[in-house]
């Protein structure tokens, strides 16, 4: 699957979860929406890649749980970030540094060396979603009405709050390195993967259940939805979570494929810029303004991806071949 397809499927899948949220009757579906995601991953891999549990995986389990061990631990230290006097608008710029964290463990553990085309795009890039995402920030911040506290205390819990915001952006950079030298040693097993990687997590939603369940009842009590073409009738929730999930899963399967043909850092840009076209999908879906920063990170992020897929050299030969021809006629 090539990266430009996981990158719109990506899209397509988060812009259903965007209609979910923008229910504003039902706020916190988020656990509803992961545990689906997850439970359906899950099943299919189960059915189709383990043989209802007979096939043997040929990556020792045990490195598995280490990176579901990564994930939870990302994940659980991001969300807790929020109640360390973070800001969500600074929430949004720091994860916007994913990037940079994968290329400088990249250079420190695996010992790679960048072209100067790769460190002037990873720099533009960067520099393009942190320019957007600080703007956006920034509209957020102002339609927010927020209880500036004062003290020595209130600064050392931002200041703790920070460092276990850089501690996620580095681990997460660290669980792609850790996949790639897993597939280097092991072989490339996308599909027993994806179906580890959400299958082992799963007793962890049993903690979630009650916020589930309440949102399903909420979900089933939604407004009546014919579905196209088969002409079922169901609640509208269910549709939205229903085509969510089967986008999901074809975005996710694409990245996950991504992981073992490409670099840890080529699959963060994909994953990176995916999130790009979220943000600006928000500013134009929620009509915020696209002020002429937006259009300065746009143009940022756009040069940056095509320095770094080296575009540059492809259209050489192509351009060759067609003043070739235009000699010739």
């Amino acid at each position: 699957l090539e990266p430009n397809a996981v990158f719109v499927l990506c899209g397509i899948a988060l812009t259903l979860l965007f209609l979910l949220h923008a229910c504003r009757q039902f706020p916190g579906c988020g656990n509803i929406v992961t545990f689906s995601q997850f439970l359906f991953i899950a099943v299919e891999g189960f059915i189709f890649e383990a043989n209802f549990g007979r096939k043997k995986p040929a990556i020792p389990i045990r490195y598995y749980f280490i990176m579901v061990a990564m994930f939870f631990t990302v994940s659980v230290v991001n969300n807790y970030a929020l109640n360390l006097n973070i800001a969500m608008p600074l929430h949004m710029i720091f994860r916007s540094g994913s990037l940079i964290a994968s290329m400088a463990l990249g250079i420190i553990i695996l010992k790679k060396r960048y072209s100067i085309y790769k460190y002037t795009s990873i720099a533009l890039v960067s520099l393009g979603i942190f320019t957007c995402t600080f703007m956006s920030a920034k509209q957020v911040a102002s339609d927010s009405s927020l209880n500036e506290e004062d003290g020595l205390q209130v600064f050392l819990w931002w200041l703790l709050g920070i460092a276990a915001l850089t501690f996620a952006l580095l681990m997460s950079a660290r669980m792609g390195i850790f996949q790639e030298m897993l597939y280097k040693q092991f072989g490339k097993h996308s599909k027993e993967a994806l179906f580890y990687n959400h299958a082992l997590p799963l007793p962890g939603f049993l903690l979630l259940a009650p916020n589930i369940y309440h949102h399903a009842v909420l979900f089933s009590q939604s407004e009546p939805f014919q579905v196209p073409v088969i002409g079922l009738t169901l609640p509208i929730m269910w549709f939205y979570l229903l085509m969510n999930v089967v986008t999901q899963y074809v975005c996710i399967r694409g990245v996950f494929i991504l992981t073992t043909e490409c670099t840890s850092l080529t699959v963060t840009l994909v994953v990176t810029l995916r999130k790009f076209v979220s943000l600006i999908f928000s500013i134009l879906y929620f009509r915020n303004p696209f002020t002429a920063w937006h259009w300065l990170g746009t143009t940022f992020v756009f040069v940056g991806t095509l320095m770094y897929t080296e575009v540059w050299n492809s259209l050489g030969p192509f351009l060759a071949r067609w003043r070739k021809r235009q000699k010739e006629e």
